[in-house]
């Protein structure tokens, strides 16, 4: 006879159970009769057909299979039903925290939503009459938009419950079927419930998020009125964690010194491959004595990555990557990195477009190259003697601590201002290094801080920072009160910032590869610059122009990143001359950063690739190199003159700044 039947759904086996139990049973603890043999009771059970039964049966339709005694069998079945119930109650965390972790998306895509909403509904402030119809049809996208991706977390969601609710179901029936059923009772529904318990145990559910909560909304206000019906985009992916991956030989061998490249390729819920940029990306690399560094991470704006980093130690590394603040699959890897004498030297190194930054630095002789064709004539002072003074900072979140910072800047009245990026701050001290004050809170709103890179101080003192991923130009009173911001809905990725002679922001955009200036008052004054590898514009592929710097002809200095280059405009952005190559000879680059001009018009650079610091005189020729031997630079970004004359350089992968003495 067969007493359970398999079915569909947890509701439709616990119903089914629950009325066996009913029809059969007769007083709580004691046994049951039996369905087949009036007034016998069921004593006996049957190992072949999993079921109870009477003596009677044993005899019949049971002759032939193996029967035993209830009592001898029924404490090794609780024994069972107990270790299935407690294997699949373990489930319930992990479901829990998947719940958790998916609705957090989907609550931070409904924040990313409101305040893109809010960002569109500014932009269009202004041009409100001409922009109404474009209005309406980027909110009607933007609504899409997120309705799709919600659409998406709602199902993982609606499925995840499910999942939970039939584990809840499942385990209380089976523990109070455990903890008040009969013996009998507990047999009659072990192999139904059995079956459930382990179909929920083998059951999959989509634990990991089928959606991220980016959703950027990204316009250029210029030349509007001919482009109304095409202005603005918004930029997300469907990037998730749980399917990105990581390849290259990066993942498992490095040599010490070197710079190693692995590729990063997003993809998403499906494994598709994703075939756009701007995902959010993070990396660590942590070295065997704990020492932490952050490898860039350079968007190739296709969907994939390219991750730079170089160990400074013998031994395994671990290197973390994040995606949307998720490992990716295989994160965190095992790095293993030996001497450059364990092994045969490879031809690949040589083959590198962009090399990160060396962990030592580089000396070679101060050869100065002929004067070009905007040499003065002059001759200049070279600073070969000149040597670390102090450093201040290590890695942390405390006052004088820093994570990633990127721009620095002084001001007359003897103060460093540091934009402490990854901390979303910024950190002032004193010529001495003493700490002095710290401001800033991680936001998206006028007054808060998102991504600080650039920073510079006016003549009244004033503080004007870039935020990159905020994509305007905060303005702070010297005691880091908010004033007002400029340049929301033209910029989309502000890296470097300046002030020139007459009062004017200069403002570096990296990601739209060009240079703004504003009046302090947000007013643009002009704009210059495009993508391309011309003497006249910015690389941009990777990552385009950085900071900026302003001689004392009110000229301007931008550093192209990927040009390996640094180029000279005039004050209206009329392109004036460039120097600089790609390579570690004097007066090569890879990858220039940060820039400073003396009051002889003597150019600093912030060499990233090759860890140094170079001198130029005003007409690009080579003159030497500040010598940071006593504390090598690793990636150095930002860098500026102090009142007294020092080089303070924002030493970014050793999460500290420097102050060198410079002779001039």
């Amino acid at each position: 006879m067969e007493v359970l039947q398999r079915q569909p759904d947890s509701a439709s086996h616990e119903d089914a159970a629950a009325a066996m139990l009913d029809s059969v049973s007769a007083v709580p603890g004691q046994p049951l009769s039996c369905p087949n043999h009036e007034g016998k009771m069921m004593e006996y059970y049957c190992e072949s057909c999993e079921t109870a039964m009477c003596h009677e049966c044993t005899v019949g339709e049971h002759r032939e299979h193996m029967t035993v005694p209830l009592r001898d069998v029924v404490e090794q079945h609780k024994a069972s039903l107990r270790q299935q119930l407690e294997a699949i109650k373990s489930r319930l965390p992990h479901l829990t925290a998947a719940i958790g972790l998916v609705s957090e998306i989907s609550q931070q895509l409904m924040e990313r939503k409101n305040d893109a909403v809010a960002e569109i509904g500014s932009t269009f402030a202004e041009l409100e009459k001409a922009l109404h119809q474009r209005k309406g049809g980027l909110v009607r996208d933007l609504e899409a938009l997120c309705g799709a991706k919600q659409k998406v977390l709602q199902v993982q969601l609606d499925t995840l419950r499910q999942g939970q609710e039939n584990i809840l179901s499942s385990c209380s029936f089976t523990e109070q079927a455990l903890d008040h059923g009969s013996e009998t009772e507990v047999l009659l529904v072990k192999k139904q419930m059995s079956e459930r318990l382990s179909e929920l145990a083998g059951r999959e559910f989509p634990e990991q998020p089928h959606e991220n909560a980016q959703v950027d909304y990204v316009v250029e206000t210029e030349g509007v009125r001919k482009s109304i019906l095409n202005l603005g985009v918004l930029l997300t992916t469907s990037a998730t964690a749980h399917k990105t991956v990581a390849t290259g030989e990066g993942l498992r061998h490095a040599i010490v010194g070197q710079a190693t490249s692995l590729t990063i390729t997003t993809k998403d819920k499906d494994g598709e491959l994703v075939r756009s940029g701007s995902a959010c990306l993070q990396a660590e690399v942590t070295a065997p004595d704990g020492s932490s560094a952050s490898p860039e991470v350079l968007d190739n704006k296709n969907g994939t990555y390219e991750l730079l980093y170089v160990p400074r130690q013998e031994g395994d590394h671990l290197l973390s990557i994040r995606l949307y603040g998720q490992p990716i699959r295989g994160s965190p890897f095992r790095v293993k990195a030996v001497k450059a004498s364990d092994v045969p030297p490879s031809p690949d190194d040589v083959k590198r477009r962009v090399k990160s930054p060396s962990s030592g630095h580089i000396r070679q002789k101060a050869v100065r190259r002929p004067s070009s064709m905007y040499s003065s004539g002059k001759k200049k002072e070279n600073p070969i003697e000149d040597e670390l003074i102090f450093r201040v900072g290590n890695r942390g979140r405390e006052k004088g601590e820093f994570t990633n910072l990127q721009g620095i800047s002084t001001s007359s009245n003897g103060r460093i201002v540091v934009a402490d990026s990854n901390n979303q701050c910024v950190q002032i001290f004193s010529n001495e290094g003493q700490f002095r004050l710290r401001f800033g809170v991680r936001g998206r709103s006028p007054g808060q801080l998102q991504r600080p890179t650039g920073v510079t101080v006016d003549l009244n003192g004033d503080i004007i920072i870039a935020d990159y991923d905020n994509r305007w130009v905060s303005i702070f009173s010297p005691e880091g009160k908010f004033k007002t911001k400029i340049g929301a809905g033209r910029l989309m990725g502000p890296k470097g910032v300046a002030v020139d002679r007459n009062g004017h922001i200069i403002v570096v955009d990296n990601k739209a590869c060009c240079v703004f200036i504003f009046q302090s008052n947000g007013k643009l004054v002009a704009k210059f610059g495009s993508r391309g590898t011309s003497e006249r514009q910015f690389a941009g592929t990777l990552d385009g122009p950085h900071f900026v710097a302003v001689n004392n002809k009110n000229e301007i200095v931008v550093t192209d990143f990927h040009n390996h280059s640094v180029k000279v405009y005039s004050a209206d952005g009329e392109f004036l001359f460039k120097f600089g190559s790609h390579g570690e000879g004097n007066g090569q680059f890879n990858a220039p950063t940060g820039v400073a001009v003396d009051s002889n018009g003597n150019i600093i650079v912030a060499d990233w690739g090759n860890s140094r610091v170079q001198v130029f005189d005003s007409s690009g020729s080579f003159l030497s190199y500040i010598n940071t031997t006593a504390d090598p630079l690793y990636g150095p970004q930002g860098l500026a003159l102090t009142s007294d004359g020092h080089v303070v350089v924002a030493d970014s992968g050793n999460h500290c700044f420097k102050a060198y003495r410079y002779l001039q």
